[in-house]
């Protein structure tokens, strides 16, 4: 190959071939000499040998050419995360230190990253020494390289920070290529179509039909060396493409080297790109960001009239051609980005930036045909417009400023296109298409048969005209799968096309497959008709929807083929087209009633007619049509109509604003049914229409005159329904009564993109208009435009483009803004609808986007219905009631569903009828809920549903439409042993239980999205400490309570243990003490015999944790090589553990940056509402936080998680003060930062945020220089981190109390420089004195007699104590004012669930206060919140207790306090099942408030428990508490525990940690 070489500003710059080194050093040693050559270059081009190769070549030369020149190199870490100020420094540092001066030559050995980065040091390094560019991938070849723009990235975007600086030579040898990855060579393509299609029409062309030959080329790789790639069979092919392109950037380079304006246009793609890039980077590559901003970049032009919708088409068809995504949708993008979101607003701030910009106003290249710009500049434009564009949703404003007169042309009909492209694809010879649609479904169409060898395509006439030459029904299965998105047209049509498939070598069937919601639409009659004619079809997930595995070469038999043909004319419309290539001349028989759209059957004959095939309907039978074998001749020229239904949305516009719309090519001669739309529909409701053969025009009446159609017939035109929909709901009677449109005849609309009927209704309600459904359709009353409603939250569009398009019209009504939601599925059949819409119909449009975080989560569950699956006896009943009362959901038992239905237990029921009848009628009963109950539901399935593939799939489809299915477990054990003895349910057999639950395990994995494994608890208080538990796991996994990142000092416990169980439950909470989480490191752990932890014994030990405590779990697992001691070498079972601990629904998890690319994208892809925290650690020491790498690993970490943690080897005690100068500069994201070892020490005291954390109770440190959290706070305290504080008790009697010897205890144990002391005082203006006076103070616990009365004197009061009007607590805040806040109440709640008392909802659970006192208030505002909705009183003197009702229940009647003044009363009342004695245990008795308690007391319950808590302490046994407990059989809580949790809540508020209950408790109790 010769040397291409192209001139740059008049100098001989770019030299273009292939094995290139000679050449190379050539030129440099005799016409680019120095006295020193410093080759820099990145760790991935070391690796690959290129940097050895022609360091080599070079020594060579200068020994052969005898000149005095030194060789240096420089290797930096790979990605843009290094192209940085700190690496730029660090190697212009070390220019320095190797003595490099002005005559140095630096050679940029590498892709754009290097190019980028060398080129500015080489600008900047002694004011400019010479720099020659090497690129090694192909990106860099067409763009960085060439024009001398070089840069470094800042936080404030991409390549801002940079200098023109021209190389000497750029030498771009395609053998580097050879070891190019594919994606990288895909990311390269990117910039070569972009630079065609904003400068050369031809190339472009060129490249639309080169994409297959491409990919096919650099796919061609040695499985054993996939890093290699045989370029033989393209190498000219990409000379060409390399020498093109720099061409052209050199001419416009060469025009206008310093970006005056002609050189904007190299950034078509790039304004919006860039914004995308700086976003989805690293994950996500330049050039594929490029390519998405391409398309936005083409339909802003599009949206602003100056692009067509075929040139905006045919860009995105030529870079998906090439594998290069159009959408952030794209389902590759979407897994490699981890799901993460561009926000609308973060993408203009990065915009902003922009070096295009003038000023604040952003500039975007803008083509205006293929090849072409609309000015030889970057153009203005407004952020509204460009909001449009790349927002998700759209609002529509008012159609006010309505044309009087428009013509409007549609797209071509989506119909009548999918047909074109069947008939042309199986037919022989050369057909142009003109007028074809331009969308997703004629995409997926023609994608499809261009796969499967049935045609070769071209375009002509700028993309108006595609050029398909068929194959003549000559098929071949593809290597890979069909993926049809949501195309339902498509997917009918070729499940019968892949039947005529032969094998290949690539593969022997064909798969056709589709998104979420294609997986849901119904394909069944279609498939059990081929099937009865012998063809091979298999459902790949769920029965009677795609994906459909179709064995190839089997072929279509023929003969009599019966088909079920009313719910789609589509499956008749497949049979029909594919029948003349069958084995047997084919009868086709549509039984099961009247054939539904019988004129989409009558088009396709008459299509067929057109293509050679004359099919004739029979005379004697009913719905029959007669095929003969053939093969289709394709016409020369084939013009598509416009889509009649499309069509319908201008023409109801015009209807609704009073105006006149015109379709130049639909009338009344047309294919299509929905050409009648104007006639049948608009006439009668008061339009004058007129209609010639090929025409249509409506002109509408006066705003608010439209007619009702009392009515309609819909058959013929099924798809218009909607439209006609939204017209009637603003049609009203001349009688202003009469105002109700019937539509019948479009049954087969509710499987169509969704349940089109339901849809409708649904949305129509939220403008305020009443609908009915009928068994085939629909009645609407109309309103006066003036009372539509505007829906509060927008209108939702089903993933449906006619419900879109239907909505904007109807929006466009209403004065205020409507949002409409999902406006991308317009694009489905019309890309161009909006354009229309706010172009030609003057409707202002705004764009919208709810999207604000960058790292994407699961979405929030919201009221989505809850479904439970496990083992029976795994407590599914328990943790579903659970989750129901925790959300305010119903709860269902599906098994007892099962029985009511069917009015036999299930135990007779097998006994009888067997057990596949019962999986039969237990699958459908699963069904049914789903289908019926999907919002406020949990519902609890029987233990063997997943044994049923039909229920497997229903639960995965459920699954995969975002859904919750929780797999609830406990220890197989624990399981057995239940099971053992119920006889509640039918025998499993002869199989014992374990290996029944070895075998449904997987099973249960495999349909569920989240498992919790619940701990055996023995008592109560376990029981309620796992539901507390439960319940944070249940906020995880929902959405609906994130987990909070701490932003003040925060501590997390590294466990060590191998086992959790080895810590009891008591010492947890100790251990845990001051911790806001707790890590499991699960490389830690082992099981009985040494091994590493299996999943089971994994989620064993979390549930161990979660009964122990309710913090936070932290995941972490460490590799050997991570300094942790999970085998490095078993990638595959540490990705398990970690997606498993998603599953779970920990708050955190951990993952180390060091982590293969591969395994971190999964992880970011899976973490749903889970925090990752990305890790690096070094544990060499051979870092300074001052090396770049830690740029690189922070930058990196920001990307990949919602808390970046750096952790290095200190060797000094400096290396401590380095890393805060570190962490002072990195605050974009929480940030942990701290050095190991003995002189790191230090580190740890003054990190900010989740430090990790030992305790002396543990076996031992996770890392070398963890301290406690007491050792950590002392040191702190001592630096002057923590200023000492003094709290006291204020009251009187206070001599007694034990708060002091509850807090200083909890101060001691957490190292706080904390006193806590007494006032004894009756006075509250002593006790605010005390407050003002002492600089220290920190806060107050208050007591008798000041509760109420310390209030005035405070400058804030909360909520909770303004309901009690009672303050127990003071704590003064950072602004010096004083809080009074209220702990008694808690110190209720807490008392009754640490005992076991769980939260009671229902009309008739009550509780009993006795006594009036002043904590009776707290007592009755607990006892509300924890759900009981009658609550008594009693008291000595029964108008006090009167007082206390009145002051509740005259607040809001949800109290419902009742005063109980004698024993009748108490007699009548509801039994209570919790009672809270508020009465002073130092006096006596009165003889009349014991016997109205002596009733209460007595009263059966349903509660198979009953609870006293008394609020005195002293004695520790009370009067009350001895008559409950030993005379009615109560379970009685001593005030010691209320004192206690009241004292444990106020110690949390004052410090912000947990205190160490243990420790607390122990003091109190102490006499």
């Amino acid at each position: 190959m010769e040397i291409s070489r192209v001139d740059v500003l008049g100098r001989d710059m770019a030299h273009i071939g292939y094995n290139l080194q000679k050449h190379i050093v050539k030129q440099l040693l005799t016409e680019i000499t120095s006295s020193t050559y410093v080759v820099i270059t990145d760790k991935n081009i070391e690796d690959r040998g290129h940097l050895q190769n022609l360091v080599d070549e070079l020594a060579a030369g200068i020994n052969e050419y005898g000149v005095d020149s030194r060789i240096l190199t420089y290797v930096i870490p790979p990605g843009e995360a290094s192209k940085n100020r700190a690496t730029k420094a660090a190697i212009e540092d070390w220019l320095l230190t190797q003595g490099c001066t002005r005559d140095t030559v630096i050679l940029a050995l590498g892709g754009g990253v290097i190019g980028d980065m060398i080129g500015y040091v080489a600008a900047t390094f002694m004011r400019g020494v010479r720099v020659v560019q090497i690129p090694t991938t192909l990106l860099a070849m067409v763009d960085s390289s060439i024009g001398g723009k070089t840069a470094i990235d800042t936080p404030h975007g991409k390549n801002l920070l940079g200098a023109f600086w021209q190389p000497q030579r750029v030498f771009m040898d395609i053998r580097y290529l050879e070891t190019l990855p594919e994606r990288e060579f895909i990311n390269g393509m990117a910039e070569v179509i972009k630079t065609a299609a904003f400068y050369d029409e031809e190339e472009f062309s060129r490249l639309e039909a080169g994409g297959a030959t491409f990919l096919k080329a650099i796919r061609n790789r040695d499985p054993s060396n996939i890093h290699q790639v045989d370029l033989s069979d393209i190498k000219e092919l990409i000379h060409k493409i390399v020498l093109g392109s720099v061409k052209i950037k050199a001419t416009v380079v060469s025009a206008d080297e310093r970006e005056g304006g002609l050189r904007n246009l190299l950034n078509f793609g790039h304004t919006i790109g860039h914004a995308y890039e700086a976003i989805l980077t690293p994950q996500i590559l330049h050039g594929e960001c490029v390519s998405l901003g391409m398309i936005k970049e083409a339909e802003l032009s599009r949206y602003l009239g100056i692009l067509s919708p075929v040139a905006v088409a045919r860009l995105a068809k030529c870079l998906t051609s090439y594998d290069l995504p159009v959408s952030l949708n794209d389902k590759v993008l979407k897994k490699r980005s981890g799901g993460k979101i561009c926000p609308v607003d973060d993408l203009l701030k990065i915009m902003a930036v922009d070096k295009k910009n003038d000023g604040q106003k952003k500039k975007v290249v803008l083509i205006s045909a293929i090849g072409k710009t609309y000015e030889q500049k970057a153009s203005i434009v407004s952020d509204k417009d460009i909001r449009v564009v790349i927002s998700e949703e759209i609002i529509v404003g008012s159609n006010a400023d309505a044309p009087a007169s428009v013509t409007v042309t549609p797209p071509g009909s989506k119909s009548i296109s999918n047909r074109a492209l069947v008939l042309s694809a199986l037919a022989q010879g050369t057909c142009r298409i003109s007028n074809l649609l331009h969308s997703d479904d004629t995409e997926h169409m023609l994608n499809a048969v261009t796969l499967l060898g049935g045609a070769t395509v071209a375009w002509e006439d700028d993309g108006q005209t595609l050029v398909l030459t068929g194959n003549g029904g000559e098929l071949k299965a593809p290597a890979k799968e069909l993926y049809l998105g949501n195309a339902g047209t498509a997917s009918r049509f070729l499940a019968t096309v892949a039947l005529l498939v032969n094998k290949s070598e690539k593969a022997d069937s064909v798969t056709l497959t589709g998104n979420n919601r294609m997986k849901q639409r119904p394909i069944g009659p279609l498939v059990d008709s081929l099937r009865a004619n012998g063809s091979k079809i298999d459902y790949v997930e769920n029965e009677g929807s795609l994906p459909l595995k179709i064995d190839a070469g089997v072929g279509l038999q023929g003969g009599l083929i019966e088909l079920a043909a009313t719910i789609s004319s589509q499956y008749v419309s497949s049979i029909l087209m594919c029948a003349p290539y069958a084995k047997q001349p084919v009868t086709l028989s549509l039984v099961g009633g009247k054939p539904i759209s019988q004129f989409y059957i009558d088009m396709t004959v008459a299509m067929m007619k057109t293509f050679g095939i004359n099919v004739e309907r029979s005379t004697t039978k009913e719905h029959t049509y007669h095929i003969p074998q053939g093969v289709y001749v394709n016409p020369s020229h084939y013009e598509i109509e416009s889509d009649a239904s499309s069509a319908t949305y201008p023409l109801a516009f015009a209807a609704i604003t009073g105006t006149s719309c015109t379709i130049p090519n639909i009338g009344s001669g047309s294919l299509q049914g929905d050409a009648r739309f104007a006639v049948d529909v608009l006439r009668p409701m008061g339009c004058e229409v007129t209609q010639t053969a090929t025409s249509t025009t409506v002109q509408g009446p006066p705003v608010g005159k439209l007619l009702p159609l009392p009515h309609v017939d819909m058959e013929p035109m099924t798809d218009a329904f909607l439209t006609a929909s939204v017209v009637a709901a603003i049609a009203q009677g001349t009688d202003g009564v009469n105002n109700t449109t019937q539509i019948t005849g479009i049954a087969n609309q509710r499987v169509k993109e969704c349940n089109r009927i339901a849809a409708m209704i649904h949305e129509l309600a939220k403008f305020g208009v009443t609908c009915r459904e009928l068994p085939d359709g629909l009645e609407i009353d109309g309103r006066l435009i003036g009372d539509l409603k505007r829906p509060a939250d927008g209108v939702y569009a089903y993933d449906d483009h006619r419900v879109a398009m239907s909505f904007s019209l109807l929006a466009s009504t209403l004065p205020e803004d409507v949002l409409i939601q999902e406006r991308r599925c317009v694009e489905k059949t019309w890309p161009g609808w909006w354009d229309v819409l706010h172009t030609t119909f003057n409707v202002p449009l705004t764009g919208h986007d709810a999207q604000t975080s960058e790292l994407k989560s699961r979405a929030v569950n919201g009221d989505k219905s809850i479904i439970i699956v496990g083992m029976r006896g795994a407590g599914k009943t328990l943790i579903g009631e659970w989750a129901a009362s925790t959300l305010g959901f119903s709860f269902l038992d599906l098994d007892t569903q099962f029985e009511q239905e069917l009015k036999t237990p299930i135990v007779d029921y097998v006994k009888t009828n067997g057990w596949p009848s019962f999986r039969q009628e237990e699958t459908r009963i699963l069904n049914e809920f789903i289908k019926n109950h999907p919002e406020g539901y949990v519902a609890s399935c029987g233990g063997g549903v997943v044994e049923s593939e039909e229920a497997r799939q229903s639960l995965q489809a459920y699954v995969a439409r975002g859904g919750i299915v929780l797999h609830v477990h406990r220890a197989t054990a624990d399981i057995v042993s239940y099971l053992t003895t119920d006889s509640s349910r039918p025998s499993l057999g002869a199989e014992d239980l374990a290996s029944v639950y070895a075998r449904r395990e997987p099973l249960y994995t495999s349909c569920s999205s989240h498992v919790f494994v619940s701990a055996n608890t023995e008592n109560s208080a376990e029981i309620a400490a796992v539901r507390k538990s439960f319940n944070s796991f249940l906020s995880t996994i929902t959405g609906q309570k994130p987990v909070t990142i701490p932003t003040n000092r925060s501590f997390f416990l590294s466990l060590t243990y191998s086992n959790v169980a080895e810590a009891a439950i008591n010492d947890f909470a100790d251990i845990t003490a001051g911790c806001a989480a707790v890590e499991l490191r699960v490389d830690l752990l082992k099981q009985a015999d040494n091994q590493l932890a299996s999943l089971e014994y994994v989620n064993d030990q979390i549930a161990l944790i979660r009964k122990y405590t309710s913090l936070p779990i932290i995941f972490t697992v460490r590799t050997k090589s991570q300094g942790g001691q999970y085998p490095d070498d078993n990638e595959e079972g540490l990705l398990e553990l970690t997606l498993n601990a998603f599953r779970a629904g920990v708050a955190y998890v951990d993952i180390e940056l060091s982590s293969t690319a591969g395994f971190i994208d999964s992880v970011v892809q899976k973490k749903g509402h889970t925090k990752l925290i990305a890790s690096h650690h070094d544990f060499s020491g051979a870092l300074k936080w001052s090396n770049p790498i830690w740029e690189n690993k922070y930058a990196q970490g920001l990307l990949v998680g919602d808390i970046v943690k750096l952790v290095a080897t200190a060797r000094t005690f400096e290396d401590n003060i380095e890393l805060e100068r570190f962490r002072s500069t990195h605050t974009a994201k929480p940030l942990i930062a701290i050095n190991m070892g003995f002189r790191g020490q230090m580190s740890r005291v003054v990190n900010s945020i989740l430090t990790p954390v030992t305790h002396p109770s543990l076996p031992a440190k996770a890392a070398p220089g963890q301290l406690s959290i007491k050792e950590i706070n002392e040191t702190f305290s001592k630096l002057g981190g923590i200023e000492p504080r003094d709290y006291a008790i204020v009251g009187s009697p206070i001599q007694h109390s034990r708060s002091p010897a509850l807090h200083n205890s909890g101060f001691d144990a957490l190292g706080l420089p904390f006193d806590y002391g007494m006032l004894e005082t009756t006075e509250p203006a002593i006790a605010a004195k005390f407050f003002s006076s002492l600089p220290s103070f920190g806060g107050a616990s208050i007591t008798i007699p000041l509760k109420e009365k310390i209030i005035p004197h405070l400058n804030y009061i909360t909520d909770d104590a303004l309901a009690i009007n009672a303050v127990n607590t003071v704590v003064k805040d950072e602004n010096g004012r004083l809080i009074g806040d209220n702990t008694d109440w808690i110190g209720i709640i807490n008392a009754f669930n640490v005992a076991g008392l769980a939260s009671i909802a229902g009309q008739d659970k009550s509780a009993l206060i006795i006594g009036a006192g002043g904590t009776s208030k707290a007592a009755v505002y607990a006892l509300n919140r924890l759900g009981f909705t009658t609550i008594y009183i009693i008291n000595r003197t029964a108008e006090k207790a009167q007082n206390v009702a009145d002051a509740f229940n005259t607040r809001d009647e949800k109290y419902n306090v009742k005063a109980i003044s004698d024993i009748a009363e108490a007699k009548a009342a509801i039994s209570p099942s919790v009672a809270v004695s508020c009465v002073p245990a130092d006096k006596p008795l009165d003889t009349n408030l014991v016997s109205i308690l002596d009733v209460f007391l007595q009263k059966e319950s349903k509660t198979d428990k009953k609870f006293l808590l008394e609020a005195a302490y002293k004695p520790r046994v009370t009067p009350i508490m001895t008559l409950a407990s030993e005379t009615h059989g109560w379970e009685v809580i001593p005030g010691v525990n209320m004192l206690l949790e009241q004292g444990l809540e106020q110690f949390r508020i004052w410090t912000g940690y947990n205190a160490p209950k243990t420790v607390c408790k122990t003091s109190v109790e102490l006499e």
